[in-house]
């Protein structure tokens, strides 16, 4: 796929404007930004340290690269000009090319307006092109709000990975949620 490919844009439910798109690399300063203030936040992702500017280019580049060879799907959501959220969803490979992991992010203000929902649904329709059936993701047990968001688009919890979170010092549960899109 093409660096900032557009998908589609929709009105989100507090009546902004939303485009979906692939990533490019005028999205660097924006997708920085994006990851250390979710650390900040100290939201449920898997990340929990700040970028430095050099290691977001390292991760643009390989993204990029892979988007454009179509090695994994990448969708981004822009508001107002501005990078918000971002999706992607990375094919296995040998015996399980057919399956495919999701992560997912969005920043604060921009949560519960349909966004997450809609980059989630807009990656299956892209990543479908490249083999893949099913997707898996992995969630905080304690994140209750991204577990519904999964649920209303049709995941399922399918595992559990016993005190795989260590957030804050505690430990928690992993659930693993999958959704057959083929």
């Amino acid at each position: 796929m093409k660096e900032g490919t557009i998908y589609r844009s929709f009105t989100a439910r507090d009546g902004r404007m939303v485009t979906l798109r692939a990533p490019r690399w005028g999205d660097l300063d924006d997708m920085l930004l994006f990851i250390n203030s979710l650390v900040e936040e100290k939201a449920m992702i898997m990340m929990n340290e700040k970028q430095t500017r050099d290691a977001e280019i390292g991760w643009i580049s390989t993204l990029l690269s892979n988007v454009e060879k179509d090695k994994i799907v990448a969708v981004v959501a822009e508001v107002d000009g501005r990078m918000v959220g971002s999706c992607e969803i990375v094919p296995k490979k040998g015996y399980l090319a057919h399956l495919g992991s999701l992560g997912i992010s969005l920043l604060d203000g921009f949560r519960e307006q349909g966004i997450g929902q809609e980059m989630m649904l807009e990656a299956e329709k892209q990543v479908r092109r490249l083999g893949v059936e099913i997707v898996d993701l992995e969630v905080f047990e304690a994140n209750a709000r991204a577990i519904h968001t999964y649920e209303k688009v049709g995941y399922k919890i399918t595992g559990r990975i016993p005190d795989g979170v260590k957030y804050e010092g505690a430990y928690m549960d992993a659930l693993i949620m999958t959704k057959r899109i083929a």
